[in-house]
């Protein structure tokens, strides 16, 4: 679960930061931006790329 995790929370929050980080960054102190970015990257994890890695290694993670 641990390895299903890892390969959906790597991917999005690469693309979150970098489509994010050179706006957000010139404008907002880190702890902001950190914010921000966990407030997009927690529910997508939760609600987009938890459920498509489940269906698509489900099988994989409950043997």
């Amino acid at each position: 679960m641990v390895l299903l995790t890892w390969m959906g929370i790597w991917p999005t929050i690469t693309t979150v930061l970098w489509l994010l980080l050179p706006h957000l960054l010139p404008h907002f102190p880190l702890p902001v931006v950190t914010l921000i970015v966990t407030a997009i990257v927690v529910p997508l994890m939760g609600y987009v790329v938890m459920p498509f890695l489940l269906r698509r290694f489900g099988g994989w993670v409950r043997q």
